[in-house]
């Protein structure tokens, strides 16, 4: 079971984190990336798997630059995209620095995002001091490969993924060669999300689950 806490931007903006932590003292940390959906039950999911893989996990709630609270279901996709729409990613950028910030007491800090977090997860390894990075179908990466990762990143994508096409990744690997990429064969978008049973693929969610594990331990410990 997790817990909540809140954390400050550089702007003064408060925003609220789900935390969850390992039985152990931390190994590194690993900061989970909403989907355009906010912090929801999945997203909080993902963190205690990560907590229970012994690294102190957060989930900051990205939304509440809009209002706190936001939670939306996969049915409500035009919802959440207006939602994401309104977002500055300067302020994005804000939070994510606070939350690696106070994440960087444990060690290493590694980030895994997911469709919109898979995105903001190539900016954090662009421009934030982190260690690792992971990108899960980040839908608008290829919007931002002028800027060039300065740490290690891995890449999950779905081989029927509508909203990313095979000509996007192969925008992406060119622009990336050093970075590690998996296409999963059979899975589309949001593959990874047990919650969306039109969606999850759990052979691809599992073995994209272990990958990421393997990479973290190489580049967090």
């Amino acid at each position: 079971m997790g817990s909540s806490l809140e954390l400050r931007a550089v702007d003064g903006h408060h925003f609220s984190v789900y935390r969850s932590d390992p039985v152990l003292p931390p190994k590194g940390a690993v900061i989970v990336l909403q989907e355009i959906f906010g912090v929801t039950d999945h997203i909080r999911s993902v963190a205690d798997r990560y907590a229970a893989a012994g690294y102190l996990a957060l989930a900051p709630a990205m939304f509440d630059r809009i209002r706190p609270g936001i939670e939306l279901t996969g049915q409500e996709s035009e919802a959440a995209r207006g939602y994401a729409a309104q977002l500055q990613e300067t302020d994005t950028v804000a939070d994510l620095k606070a939350t690696v910030g106070f994440a960087s007491v444990v060690g290493k800090v590694g980030v895994v995002g997911y469709c919109w977090g898979g995105t903001v997860a190539y900016i954090a390894a662009c421009r934030l001091p982190i260690a690792a990075a992971v990108s899960y179908y980040g839908t608008r990466t290829q919007h931002y490969l002028s800027e060039h990762p300065q740490c290690p990143m891995l890449y999950h994508f779905g081989e029927l993924d509508s909203l990313i096409p095979a000509t996007a990744i192969t925008q992406i690997k060119e622009a990336n060669p050093e970075g590690e990429f998996h296409v999963y064969a059979g899975a589309g978008h949001a593959f990874n999300n047990e919650q969306r049973p039109d969606r999850y693929h759990p052979a691809a969610a599992q073995l994209a689950y272990q990958r990421t594990l393997d990479f973290l331990q190489r580049h967090l410990g």
